[in-house]
């Protein structure tokens, strides 16, 4: 069993790092909400993108798990203005998948603002890191602090 499941590992990460390259510009073909999205590569395969280090507030009940949060749909809205019609780049971390299967990915916009970090600042995202994924920690705990003390976003 444990030989089969590293198997299923190194081939989820032979297979996405084969799929999806570091510094490339993906374009947006579909926004989830504030902190998920899905990109297209050139053979119009689709991937789902998660925000590594941030959480924004559902914006819709998915079962039982996840429920509809305060300023979820106004953290959706945001963030399919910023990426609608546009191109992203991802950077990664350690881990490249999560247990949902989504591509766990640091993004950057083509005018160059890291994604993840303008969310947190502007208040329609909060710090949520997990180990080993805690590459710009510091960074976002501060855009925290700052959009708290500015009263942004979910902080007004």
């Amino acid at each position: 069993m444990k030989s089969k499941l590293i198997l299923l590992f190194t081939f989820t990460f032979i297979f996405f790092n084969a799929q999806l390259k570091e510094n490339i510009f993906y374009p947006v073909s579909k926004i989830s909400d504030g902190d998920t999205f899905y990109v297209k590569t050139e053979n119009s395969e689709k991937f789902k993108i998660r925000l590594i280090g941030i959480d924004a507030p559902e914006s819709y009940n998915v079962g039982k798990k996840f429920r509809k949060e305060y300023f979820g749909k106004e953290a959706k809205v945001f963030v399919t203005n910023l990426l609608k019609s546009k191109k992203v780049k991802l950077t990664f971390d350690v881990q490249k998948t999560d247990r949902y299967g989504r591509i766990l990915a640091y993004v950057y916009l083509e005018n160059g603002v890291f994604l993840n970090q303008y969310l947190v600042e502007n208040g329609f995202a909060v710090v949520a890191t997990f180990p080993p994924n805690v590459k710009f920690v510091e960074i976002f705990t501060q855009a925290e602090k700052s959009a708290r003390n500015k009263k942004l976003g979910l902080w007004k």
